[in-house]
């Protein structure tokens, strides 16, 4: 695989993991107040929870996220195809890193704090289910 498209697969996968980051934020609260089971899965609160504590912790040790890193290593901008370029102007904001600490920890308070709010369901008869 070229480092060209290696670039473009990193940046999918960030694409993603941003996508689920954010969808989550907004599913959560709003499946519990529809009552939507899918939002009460562990696995998959486990997940949103996981995602956000990387997120969070990259940003407040003052570090771009790995794959930010792992994608400028691959590629420089002035190659990059205009869609790529777009989409990475909505991404990659010129904000200073305490910025993105204090909105990413702010986030990851808010997804735990949904721990409570919108438990978990437990599966009966399973242990730590």
């Amino acid at each position: 695989m070229s480092e060209a498209a290696l670039a473009q697969a990193i940046l999918a996968i960030h694409l993603a993991v941003i996508a689920f980051n954010v969808l989550g934020l907004i599913a959560i609260p709003l499946g519990a107040a529809l009552g939507w089971r899918w939002v009460r899965v562990r696995w998959w609160r486990l997940a949103h929870l996981a995602s956000w504590a990387v997120v969070a912790l990259q940003a407040a040790l003052g570090r771009a996220c790995f794959l930010t890193i792992w994608q400028d290593e691959l590629t420089g901008a002035a190659t990059q195809p205009l869609l790529e370029r777009w989409v990475e102007r909505a991404i990659y904001w010129p904000l200073p890193i305490w910025m993105f600490a204090a909105i990413y920890l702010a986030l990851f308070a808010l997804v735990v704090a949904m721990w409570w709010r919108v438990p978990v369901w437990r599966v009966p008869g399973r242990r730590g289910a």
